[in-house]
């Protein structure tokens, strides 16, 4: 039952939310018809400044006569540029480099003299990315005058910044009156997205250079919040307002449901008002809609693509009575078939986290409980996982839990399989598939071959939940019983490490000690790891003196090799190895003190 329970439960990311390709030089998004495009000369002088962009620059005057210069080039042909391939890249990439003056310049020539040219460019192929990087700049409208006293604030500063703010309402206006066009648009709908994040003062902060795409895959975007005039409050309002009066075009297109999905994230973090109004409009306007006989129309949306999407972020940033309304009016008695759905149950867990604050989480507990095994049958394991981690919240029902788990996996009963619960859950395997038993009727079980530890997305989260439970015993003693070997494939293991992590971290003292007594030959091979170098200095952080004493004896002798490496070199360093080689005792009296301000600490929070 268990074991391809990790080829499901994984949920492609929306194509349209995370980005939007670039096409390829002279493709055309409207029925084929080709638009103008630069000629040849033009186009190499474009190249020519995309190169010197990769320089980068050295001195702020050289940049700024540079961006002048180029910017004067594009003057009087702004839109072509924008919407030709190797003109749109150049101009995406230097805007950031203008001053607040100079991207409101460029965004007036793009609007023309009404601002009704901005569509055209907005649901561009290029021209969208353009559009996206000069709103993107109005962020920096506060920056330009916060880097200056008071005092030094010219009118002419005040008056640039004003021309960018100008320039955003302008594009407000016309999105307004284009919101369903904007919306629907693949391309317009990024614009509209980037523009309400600059109305309520944030934006994701980008990541530099190559890494930024694998660090996106990896992790949500930082959001990074900045200052807004008052101007952009109430765009945002009046923005809000249009979407919600086309709510039945944003809740049938993938494009305009993601743009509704990103005002509620946005008005969560900085207008929790507005977002609790805009939630309880969703989920009016889907809960209002004709179904078959006393079926729900919410039951439909939770099984859509898209919709689902929508709904999940409801969920998120919904507050308690409008969870338990829709809890009493639709879903009781419906979990465990949405639980169950291939679309539905990424809602479910929305709703699971959601709820984990308030009693409404004892009935959905309840209620998924009835069908646990058949979840995990299904292979969704996200459910499993989300009632896990919202569980520790709710100390009466972690016993429960963790028997069914227990049960789940086949290693209930007798009581010594339990010693072997740790590498199931990591694996998401039932105790014969990974032990390879085959048990006659009334007849001992007995271990065979054993397949190698290994460890899954689900299975490392399932441990790392379980290690928030009051009592983890259980788990602890399977820890315990497990290989030096294994210990270390956990160790060095990306998703093995960080299940390691929150079993040592979160044990006793004298728990953590007898771990670490049974990892001490492998400390220098954690550290030359990637992510065993992290788990080890997570372990540093939470050890005792006695312990970290213990760490650093079994590292120096091996400085040489700590020192050249690439990743136990900082561990060397944030160790204090030197001064612990050198100045034992200076050493001993700073963890001393550490350990004292963190105990200090700890006593206060709890």
């Amino acid at each position: 039952m268990l074991e391809k329970m990790e080829a499901k439960g994984q949920r492609s990311v929306k194509g349209g939310q995370k980005g939007h390709k670039r096409p390829v030089q002279g493709s055309s998004g409207d029925g084929g018809k080709k638009k103008p495009r630069l000629d040849g000369t033009t186009v190499g002088y474009f190249r020519r400044v995309s190169d010197r962009l990769k320089e980068g620059f050295t001195e702020e005057e050289e940049k700024g006569v540079f961006v002048h210069n180029v910017l004067s080039e594009v003057k009087g042909k702004a839109a072509l540029v924008a919407m030709d391939m190797t003109g749109s890249l150049v101009l995406e990439k230097l805007l950031p480099l203008a001053t607040p003056a100079q991207v409101a310049e460029v965004l007036a020539e793009l609007g023309g003299e009404t601002g009704s040219e901005f569509r055209g460019v907005a649901c561009d192929q290029c021209g969208g990315h353009v559009m996206e990087s000069a709103v993107r700049q109005a962020h920096r409208w506060t920056e330009e005058n916060s880097a200056q006293e008071e005092s030094d604030v010219t009118e002419a500063d005040e008056e640039h910044c004003g021309m960018l703010e100008a320039q955003v309402q302008r594009l407000c206006g016309v999105v307004r009156e284009n919101i369903v066009q904007f919306a629907k648009d693949p391309y317009g709908s990024h614009v509209l997205r980037t523009l309400v994040q600059v109305l309520s003062g944030c934006l994701p902060r980008e990541s530099p250079g190559a890494q930024k795409a694998k660090k996106n895959k990896i992790c949500e975007s930082e959001m990074m919040d900045f200052e807004i005039p008052a101007s952009f409050w109430w765009e945002l309002k009046h923005l809000a307002d249009c979407l919600m009066e086309n709510v039945n075009v944003c809740v049938s297109n993938t494009s305009a449901c993601a743009a509704l999905q990103t005002l509620l994230t946005v008005c969560h973090r900085k207008r929790p008002i507005l977002c609790k109004k805009l939630n309880k409009g969703i989920m009016g306007y889907l809960t209002s809609l004709s179904s078959a006989p006393g079926v729900s129309p919410l039951l439909v949306f939770m099984k859509d693509p898209s919709d689902s999407h929508l709904l999940q972020t409801v969920f998120k940033f919904s507050h308690k009575a409008l969870l338990r309304d829709v809890y009493r009016n639709h879903l009781r008695s419906q979990l465990m078939p949405l639980a169950l759905h291939p679309i539905a149950h990424f809602p479910i867990q929305s709703l699971i986290a959601a709820s984990a604050p308030f009693r409404l989480f004892l009935k959905v507990f309840d209620e998924l409980m009835e069908g646990f095994e058949a979840i995990l049958a299904a292979g969704n394991l996200g459910v499993v996982v989300q009632m896990v981690e919202s569980c520790a919240q709710w100390e009466e029902r972690q016993s429960e839990l963790l028997q069914r788990l227990l049960q789940a996996f086949h290693c209930s009963e007798p009581a010594s399989l339990q010693v072997s619960c740790l590498p199931l859950f990591l694996s998401v395997l039932a105790h014969e598939v990974y032990y390879n038993t085959e048990a006659a009727e009334g007849a001992a079980v007995t271990q065979s071959s054993q397949q190698p530890l290994s460890v899954c997305y689900h299975g490392s989260r399932l441990v790392q939940a379980l290690a928030g439970f009051k009592d983890r015993s259980v788990l602890m003693n399977s820890l315990h019983e497990l290989s030096s070997a294994d210990l270390l494939t956990l160790g060095t293991d990306p998703m093995g490490s960080r299940a390691l992590q929150a079993l040592v971290t979160s044990a006793s003292d004298k728990g953590r000690g007898k771990i670490l007594r049974k990892m001490q030959d492998m400390y220098v091979e954690l550290a030359c790891s990637a992510c065993g170098s992290r788990l080890l200095e997570a372990v540093w952080s939470s050890a005792t003196v006695s312990q970290r004493q213990s760490i650093a004896e079994r590292l120096v002798p091996s400085e040489s090799r700590l020192r050249s490496h690439q990743f136990a070199r900082h561990t060397w360093a944030k160790f204090g190895l030197t001064s612990f080689l050198k100045r034992r005792g200076d050493w001993l009296e700073a963890q001393t003190g550490e350990s004292k301000k963190r105990k200090m600490f700890r006593d206060i929070l709890e």
